[in-house]
């Protein structure tokens, strides 16, 4: 298999998934501005829509979605645990945190990492955003995860999404400039992220680092 990133975008997210399971995953670094891989090759015959990650399987088939991708890659190693059972009620759980990550926190951060372009819609976008944090943080209560005392798919993707308002290190990449030092649990639970090796792993293979 072959995992498309780019450094600190979501694509970071099924990165930690596959160190968290231990598969063995060819990783090709993609280039935003030329949308190129690092092998000079159009990123475009991957994903049209030339954003990460893509996953590519042994046979060539293509995901594209990233809660798709992360869910796939738990189902390779279902004994761990990263995703509940297919058919479950516990799976539909994980797959409403997803799409919620997905769609209010991940699209949430678009006109902050588009900040010069969102212009005065900063001004809703990102109190909403924010909004949003405050339900995780009220969800995550006296939970280790976000789906219980059990890593998950959702927490790798949660993280990635954070780092952005987080990581000194994303500066270089991203224009945001939102902090969640006020939310106790949210904070906990991503200073225990980065304790995880798999989390460690993924950042060092991505070239970034902590200061």
């Amino acid at each position: 298999m072959k995992l498309y990133y780019m450094p600190a975008a979501c694509s970071l997210s099924p990165h930690i998934v596959i160190n968290e399971l231990g598969l063995d995953v060819e990783l090709v670094e993609v280039d935003h501005s030329k949308h190129t891989t690092e092998a000079g090759e159009s990123y475009t015959g991957v994903n049209p829509h030339g954003y990460v990650p893509a996953l590519e399987l042994d046979d060539g088939s293509i995901l594209r979605e990233g809660p798709v991708i992360v869910q796939y890659l738990a189902d390779r190693r279902p004994e761990l645990g990263l995703a509940a059972a297919n058919g479950t009620f516990e799976r539909y759980k994980l797959q409403e945190m997803l799409s919620f990550l997905s769609t209010e926190i991940h699209k949430g951060f678009i006109p902050l990492l588009y900040a010069r372009l969102a212009g005065r819609y900063l001004e809703t976008a990102k109190p909403k955003l924010e909004k949003r944090y405050a339900w995780i943080n009220a969800h995550l209560g006296d939970k280790e995860f976000l789906m219980g005392d059990r890593f998950t798919v959702a927490d790798a993707y949660l993280f990635a999404l954070t780092s952005w308002g987080q990581a000194p290190w994303l500066k270089s990449y991203y224009m945001t400039d939102i902090h969640f030092d006020d939310l106790l649990n949210l904070k906990a639970w991503y200073e225990r992220m980065r304790e995880r090796d798999a989390v460690k792993t993924s950042i060092a293979q991505e070239g970034l680092a902590f200061h």
